[in-house]
């Protein structure tokens, strides 16, 4: 099944039109025609089987045929990341956790952050277009980049965790996660968290953990935290 994604359907619509892009790509790289079916979901759960009524380069209309609506996940998870230097390797993080099921992700500028600002632009249709490949109904919500004190003051709920490379009496993250339960893990940027970042996430319990045995690169570090909460909730 080929999944598009509409943000601007929901429950109640009964015909819709395309982008012009979107148009495009179904019409002609697709070839697809009058008649013919289409699967989209508005990232909030919905899944619509539409029929193409007007199959126009600029402008292909559908009328939805049947819905359906899943269920969100009992738990959601919030991974708080520092961007990494070079900017591919933020893209990969956000393709990969979406494929593996992430709720919400807080680009997080820390002390030793050396890249400050990203473009949430490519970062939204990156999430848009791995929710698509991975058939996901749920778009993972990107916030905008915030310094690191200001999001650890902020009001997280359920288990709050913070991943760094000190050598500090940290817990095992798998060992300290628990199913069904929301999740909060801030993962730092190349240079770690500071010192004085890891003792003000201290102050707010957040809960120093460990990935492995390894030194892992942020984006990597991302992906392990994510995959061991899904691994925790199967």
């Amino acid at each position: 099944m080929q999944l598009f994604y509409n943000s601007d359907i929901n429950e109640h619509t009964s015909q819709f039109a395309f982008s012009k892009d979107e148009s495009r790509h179904i019409v002609k790289a697709l070839r697809k025609k009058t008649g013919d079916t289409l699967y989209i979901t508005n990232g909030k759960g919905w899944l619509f089987e539409a029929q193409i009524e007007v199959a126009d380069l600029k402008n292909c209309m559908a009328s939805i045929v049947s819905k359906s609506y899943q269920e969100p996940k009992p738990y959601k998870v919030h991974l708080a990341v520092a961007p990494t230097k070079m900017n591919d390797r933020y893209e990969w993080f956000l393709e990969k956790a979406t494929e593996i099921g992430i709720d919400s992700i807080t680009p997080i500028i820390c002390d030793h952050s050396e890249r400050k600002v990203i473009k949430p632009e490519r970062f939204e249709k990156i999430l848009q277009s791995a929710m698509k490949q991975s058939l996901h109904y749920y778009l993972p919500k990107l916030n905008k980049a915030i310094p690191f004190s200001e999001f650890v003051k902020q009001q997280h709920e359920g288990q709050l965790f913070i991943a760094h490379c000190e050598d500090t009496k940290k817990q095992s993250l798998k060992n300290q996660l628990k199913p069904n339960t929301n999740v909060t893990i801030l993962i730092g940027p190349e240079g770690d968290f500071s010192v004085k970042e890891i003792a003000m996430a201290l102050e707010r319990q957040f809960i120093p953990v460990t990935l492995g045995n390894t030194r892992l690169r942020t984006e990597t570090a991302a992906i392990v935290a994510c995959h061991s909460i899904a691994y925790t909730n199967e």
